[in-house]
């Protein structure tokens, strides 16, 4: 939930309403109205939008109205509009121009499922499948980006040892060799210091065995001494 007024979208909603925090539940009422259906459904899909304006909770929905052609063509014209005012990069990637495409494909969702739920059903598959793809197209070229980076410094890395002396590369051996004695030496200290702990705590745990035991046998004494 956003601490502040919504940001202007492409997605048409209704005005909003002031929430009251003891009865949030009663912003969706039931309703014979039959464009109730559509709108439950709306909400899932695009959840309501809430900000603060101090401390007031406001709530605005997502609107259940029927479009017309002249809306659609408004919203082509409103998404060149802000295509231009944000400055969106027209080719290549272009995290604003996707924001605005992917609002106005919400708004088209929103008008499609108004008129018939199933297919705007459908076509919120379509929209998640397509951001999934997305996402698994950023994650390849992140991982692919990081393996160059890795190369390119590996290259570097060795450019550099090829460009030294043999008195510096034998130095860097050296420090090297140091480094890596230390490392064995670290580890062998952990090991140590875990075989220790593991030790205590195996003992600790045959001591309170034994005591468990010796509480039993007096117990079982005292029980039979009472009879």
């Amino acid at each position: 939930m956003a601490n502040c007024t919504p940001f202007e979208c492409l997605v048409k909603y209704e005005s909003p309403v002031l929430v009251e925090r003891s009865n949030r539940k009663s912003t969706t009422p039931k309703s014979d109205d039959p464009r109730q259906e559509p709108k439950e459904i709306l909400n899932r899909i695009l959840p309501p939008r809430e900000w603060m304006e101090g401390d007031q909770l406001w709530e605005q929905q997502v609107s259940v109205a029927p479009s017309t052609r002249e809306d659609v063509s408004g919203l082509e014209e409103l998404l060149d509009m802000k295509l231009q005012q944000w400055q969106a990069r027209g080719t290549g990637i272009c995290p604003l121009r996707r924001k605005l495409y992917s609002q106005c494909f919400d708004e088209l969702i929103r008008q499609v499922t108004v008129e018939c739920t199933e297919m705007g059903l459908l076509l919120l598959r379509v929209r998640d499948e397509i951001q999934m793809t997305l996402a698994a197209y950023r994650a390849l070229s992140d991982s692919s980006m990081a393996f160059g980076m890795r190369k390119a410094l590996q290259a570097e890395l060795e450019k550099t040892i090829y460009d030294l002396g043999p008195e510096e590369r034998e130095d860097l051996r050296k420090q090297l060799n140091q480094l890596t004695a230390y490392k064995k030496h670290l580890e062998k200290r952990e090991n140590e210091r875990r075989q220790v702990e593991e030790k205590i705590h195996t003992q600790e745990i045959q001591f309170l065995k034994r005591i468990n035991q010796q509480l039993k046998d007096q117990l079982s004494v005292i029980i039979e001494t009472k009879k």
